[in-house]
């Protein structure tokens, strides 16, 4: 299947992994290019030059799905967003998601980017157990940047309390899909639903 805006979880995984090994940290700026200004919607409004601080972007990911701002990303940790990709893929195939491939650091359409709902769910846990102490962001509610605030697509968040929102995604190639953590006082789960 396509994975859509859960491809979003690999570039958050990567920003984690680089701020624990000191690459960057939540003050780095993260500027726009050309490039990333010209991506299709979901976008932050991130225009050439303008720069957020990776706090920010991070929300913005996980709330506004915003694929100017996951270019943008990819642009600061690997120079551009296909060698980003290139990244993508090479920690998918260390996290033991053998059927991913990705194409960009967004989702957005390319036929060749693909998954598994077995790869999503290896990502969504690897995210909990590595990175606990930024998991918690994946429930942030609302993103604001300039004039404008946005709440979650992940209506999940606002009607089960002990659910993680992870990632919602939808391209036409794809249908619907989500990757959520329910940490329930029963057990936690972890859901995957993919078109």
């Amino acid at each position: 299947r396509h994975p859509a805006s859960l491809t979003k979880m690999m570039t958050l995984y990567l920003v984690f992994e680089a701020i624990e090994t000191g690459l960057i940290d939540l003050d780095t700026l993260v500027t726009g290019s050309r490039h990333s200004a010209d991506r299709p919607p979901s976008r932050l409004g991130l225009a050439k030059d303008d720069s957020i601080p990776l706090d920010l972007a991070i929300d913005a990911l996980v709330v506004r799905s915003a694929n100017d701002v996951a270019a943008a990303i990819g642009e600061l940790l690997a120079g551009t967003e296909v060698d980003f990709a290139r990244l993508m893929t090479q920690k998918a195939r260390q996290l033991g998601m053998t059927n991913t491939i990705y194409k960009n650091a967004s989702g957005l359409p390319d036929k060749e980017q693909i998954t598994t709902a077995n790869d999503q769910a290896i990502l969504g846990l690897a995210l909990k157990q590595h990175y606990p102490e930024y998991f918690p962001r994946f429930s942030v509610p609302v993103v604001s940047y300039k004039d404008r605030t946005w709440k979650s697509h992940n209506k999940l968040l606002q009607k089960v309390a002990t659910v993680t929102g992870i990632k919602t995604g939808f391209i036409n190639a794809s249908g619907f899909n989500i990757v959520t953590y329910d940490d329930h006082p029963d057990g936690a789960k972890l859901v995957v639903v993919m078109g």
